[in-house]
């Protein structure tokens, strides 16, 4: 008898307790890039093992601003991932 009084007080005080809701963050695989920009071609790329230091400034001259515009793409796509 002293059982019986133990596990229905038992019951009760369990189901006395507001559930708990805890919030679970599963991890699902989506890739955020779906088109990456187009790479430029750079001048230094198509310079000649032999070119002269000019050469190699200027191509280098050239290529700053398609590099400062093809890195703000990349961030620019980047910063959508997150």
């Amino acid at each position: 008898m002293k059982y019986l009084i133990l596990v229905v007080l038992l019951l009760l005080t369990a189901c006395a307790t507001a559930p708990v809701v805890q919030e679970v963050k599963v991890p699902v695989y989506r890739p955020c890039v779906t088109a990456a920009p187009a790479r430029p071609t750079f001048a230094t790329r198509t310079l000649a093992p032999d070119a002269s230091a000019g050469e190699k400034v200027l191509a280098l001259a050239r290529d700053l601003p398609l590099h400062l515009k093809y890195e703000a793409q990349l961030e620019a796509v980047i910063a959508g991932c997150l």
